[in-house]
């Protein structure tokens, strides 16, 4: 089992003893989306803690949308929950990337690629995502790269 999976179970079996519902329910259900990533497809298997990463990452960005979503449509109340349980999530994700360093990691992979336009997009990300694994958003990224392929 991955040592961050049983991080989690930890502070799960910590926030229910410390009657911390909103952390309790936010575990709850990271470790139920790891547990259906863990069963999806043809065979089971035990994710690692990249995978696992890369489950709790989804959550984040689920929790950054409805966020947003929620304060567009007027309901601060939905909006404020989300935020909640988007820092819990935090807490276990790698430290963001700055902006200055997404620019370096994509100058250096539109540097490798040889990439000269937008047409050679695909491949630019291709190479900077690895890099970014986890720590910056990839509509962070894609951005970054479109602003650096179209020269502005």
């Amino acid at each position: 089992m991955s040592r961050l999976k049983d991080t989690l179970r930890s502070d799960l079996t910590d926030a229910i003893r410390g009657r911390d519902s909103v952390r309790a329910g936010t575990l709850r259900m990271v470790l139920t989306s790891v547990t259906t990533e863990e069963v999806a497809g043809t065979e089971a298997r035990e994710l690692s803690d990249d995978d696992v990463l890369k489950v709790i990452a989804k959550e984040a960005k689920k929790r950054r949308e409805a966020s947003t979503a929620y304060a567009g449509a007027g309901r601060p109340e939905l909006a404020a929950k989300e935020d909640a349980e988007l820092a819990i999530i935090e807490t276990y994700l790698p430290a963001q990337l700055a902006d200055e360093e997404i620019e370096a990691l994509v100058a250096e992979a539109v540097a490798e690629t040889g990439a000269t336009g937008m047409p050679q997009m695909g491949q630019v990300m291709k190479a900077v995502q690895p890099r970014v694994a986890g720590r910056a958003d990839g509509g962070r990224v894609a951005a970054v790269v479109k602003q650096v392929l179209s020269g502005r």
